[in-house]
């Protein structure tokens, strides 16, 4: 288990991170998401030991790797680390790259090097090209090769996935994560990438501005964010003014369910678009559909009713029946998250 306590660091008169607190479990996979800015990578670079925090602690394993006494440096942490887009030396071919380190014999070495190559999933006849004749999946594979070949107790992903194409970018994320799952490795992932994050964790930290806002499971912080900004950031959220009591919220859709009997007052609510249930031919509409925009797999439909105070935009699965100017039902499954004041 890697556990950080009141990190801080600064550059110049900039606070960077400003009192962090996490525990990553051991063989879990935690992501740390925020937006540009938020401290992220340096976050991971301090981990990594590539930068030095002003104040706190960092034990892994309970080791203690930074305090006010001690500092490991990074060569000695037994952490692997893989940045954006591998990194790979340009002048080794891939089984010098992945054998990077490693101090056994050559051919200790070349069974080492077989044996990982096997792990990440690539023909071990790979080994004999240089890094710039693979694919940039079969890179970052072999970037994550050359890390787990120290063995680490913990592995560092900055935004790894980030140069790949959509398609090789689930591929490559999903053989990751069960590659590290089967190593027993504890990961933290940085990423800006919200659905990323969410598939690839166990565990979800959003920093904003160098705090973290909420820590937890991904479908906690995706159904019941703290803050309106979380929300947001975390998907597409509707975001509604509601007078809350006895566990109902009173929108502009209706009566909804908080769960929470002790809240009251004037508040704000968020729903999920998954949660509105929308319902063409219905005796009883609430809405009219006022523009339809189509883009495959889902639309978005811009929904108005002279009960509601604006217009209500809301992605949906395709179907044909999504027509400018038709009346629909608009109903709401599930509970409301109350937003914090």
């Amino acid at each position: 288990m890697i556990e950080l306590s009141n990190i801080s660091k600064k550059f110049g008169q900039t606070t960077v991170l400003d009192d962090l607190n996490l525990k990553v479990e051991a063989g879990s996979r935690t992501a740390i998401v925020g937006p540009s800015g938020s401290g992220k990578t340096t976050l991971l670079r301090i981990l990594a030991g590539f930068e030095t925090p002003d104040a706190g602690q960092i034990t892994l394993s309970n080791q203690v790797l930074f305090d006010q006494h001690t500092f490991v440096p990074a060569h000695e942490r037994g952490i692997g680390f893989v940045p954006q887009e591998g990194a790979l030396f340009p002048h080794m071919k891939v089984g010098d790259n992945i054998a990077y380190g490693l101090k056994g014999s050559k051919e200790e070495n070349r069974l080492r090097v077989a044996e990982l190559m096997e792990l990440v999933s690539l023909d071990n006849r790979l080994a004999s090209h240089w890094s710039h004749e693979i694919s940039g999946g079969q890179q970052q594979r072999v970037a994550l090769a050359r890390a787990l070949a120290q063995k680490p107790a913990l592995m560092l992903l900055d935004e790894p996935f980030s140069a790949l194409d959509t398609g090789l970018r689930a591929a490559t994320r999903k053989a990751t994560a069960d590659l590290l799952e089967q190593a027993g490795v504890a990961t933290i992932l940085v990423t800006h990438d919200q659905q990323e994050a969410l598939s690839f964790a166990s565990q979800i930290a959003v920093i904003r501005n160098g705090r973290f806002t909420q820590v937890g499971t991904p479908v906690e912080v995706y159904s019941r964010p703290v803050d309106e900004e979380t929300a947001l950031f975390l998907g597409d959220a509707l975001i509604f003014a509601a007078q809350v009591q006895d566990g109902m919220a009173r929108c502009c859709l209706g009566d909804v369910s908080v769960g929470n009997p002790h809240l009251t007052g004037n508040r704000r609510i968020m729903l999920r678009p998954e949660q509105l249930r929308i319902m063409a031919d219905h005796p009883q509409p609430t809405a009219i559909v006022s523009e339809v925009d189509f883009t495959g797999h889902l639309s978005t439909l811009t929904l108005t009713s002279p009960d509601w105070p604006m217009a209500l935009q809301v992605k949906t699965l395709s179907q044909q029946h999504w027509q400018k100017g038709a009346a629909v039902k608009v109903t709401i499954n599930g509970q409301a998250c109350v937003l914090a004041a």
